[in-house]
């Protein structure tokens, strides 16, 4: 195999497909990437036996087809220090030689066909929809799990339908994040009931590889695992065992909420400024409604106290409730500063909902205020 190829170009290809190359592994070629080259295509693949991604690259000048497996961190450095414009592979039978302008590395060859598989079988059965609404989907649900937590299902976003809706949640236990769009079925589509749970690093890399948000993707479940793919990559995920918990009992039953309108800007530059006397020990933040005004205070007895107060459209009775700021930053966070969301409330006690008119919910739990 003998190839030439801008560099910058192939480190971000490079980058992508290399975050799924575990750091460790019982099989050091795992930690590797493979680079597949024919006549008409160009493929980068990596895969940890649960994940797995193949990539098409284009602009590659293949002088001479073949296969090579390019070790993450060694090549990855090249790519990155290497400051010649264009650079070339080239596979004998002891080494793999890549050749710039201004150097020459040589690293230990490698056999290809040693490499896994890496391919998703065909489905008949899948759900289409824009990349830019899957990126949706996993923007606003992503933030929300957790990979620390001895309940595994937490570990990963939830995918269920409803209706014509792709429904995807992400939760912690203390806040749940839900976002829904509209979706293509083709065929018999069967995500389950609750199970259909995809880790949240198989999602960071689906994220990643939509790199066109405009163009059409293909969700299916084959064999247990989660196949996505688009005009240029197809990622494989297992899903996360154990089941998710009830996340519509989650939903506030409310009988008669406070109802806020609010833009995204103006409240998180006052967040920002609130926050800046919290700790870690002590992360809540009072948000307090009243006669046309929001008010967010934040003290800790190591820092200090900060006030902060813009105008909202308010008119109820006065209304407190203490939230951890860190998780309402997260939700302003995937909107746009012109972004117009709600907040409803019952009581100093009750769960927090957000939501805005393109089907994004999120829900916070109260801190007890203690002060």
């Amino acid at each position: 195999m003998r190839l030439t190829f801008n560099r910058e170009s192939l480190l971000a290809a490079f980058q992508t497909v290399a975050t799924v190359a575990p750091s460790r592994s019982p099989k050091p070629i795992l930690q590797c990437v493979k680079i597949s080259a024919s006549t008409d295509q160009v493929v980068l693949m990596a895969t940890d036996t649960e994940i797995g991604i193949r990539l098409s690259v284009e602009d590659i000048d293949v002088e001479a087809p073949g296969n090579a497996i390019l070790p993450v961190s060694e090549f990855g450095n090249i790519l990155r220090e290497s400051t010649d414009e264009k650079l070339s592979v080239a596979v004998s039978e002891s080494s793999v030689d890549i050749t710039g302008e201004s150097s020459l590395f040589n690293m230990a060859f490698q056999n290809p066909d040693e490499y896994p598989d890496v391919n998703g079988a065909e489905s008949e059965s899948f759900l289409k929809l824009p990349a830019k609404l899957l990126k949706e989907l996993i923007r606003r649900t992503l933030y929300a799990t957790d990979n620390e937590s001895s309940r595994y299902a937490l570990g990963g976003v939830l995918l269920e339908m409803s209706s014509s809706n792709l429904v995807a949640v992400g939760t912690d236990g203390r806040r749940l994040a839900k976002m829904e769009g509209p979706v293509e079925v083709v065929g018999a589509v069967d995500l389950g009931d609750s199970n259909t749970i995809v880790p949240s690093k198989s999602m960071g890399l689906i994220d990643r590889a939509l790199s066109n948000p405009e163009e059409e993707v293909t969700v299916s479940l084959s064999e247990g695992h989660l196949v996505v793919r688009t005009s240029t990559a197809m990622i494989t995920s297992g899903l996360v065992e154990g089941r998710f918990p009830k996340w519509r009992e989650v939903f506030p039953n409310f009988s008669d909420p406070s109802e806020i309108n609010l833009t995204v800007g103006p409240v998180y530059s006052k967040l920002r400024q609130a926050s800046i006397m919290t700790s870690d020990e002590s992360r809540g933040i009072d948000f307090s409604f009243d006669s046309g005004t929001l008010k967010m205070h934040g003290l800790t007895a190591q820092k200090g106290e900060a006030k902060t107060e813009l105008p909202v459209a308010y008119d109820g009775d006065p209304l407190t409730i203490s939230m951890d700021h860190r998780y309402v930053a997260d939700f302003l966070k995937t909107l746009d500063n012109e972004s117009p969301f709600t907040i409803s409330v019952q009581g100093n006690e009750s769960a927090v909902l957000f939501t805005t008119e393109d089907g994004y919910n999120y829900i916070v739990m109260p801190l007890a205020r203690d002060r």
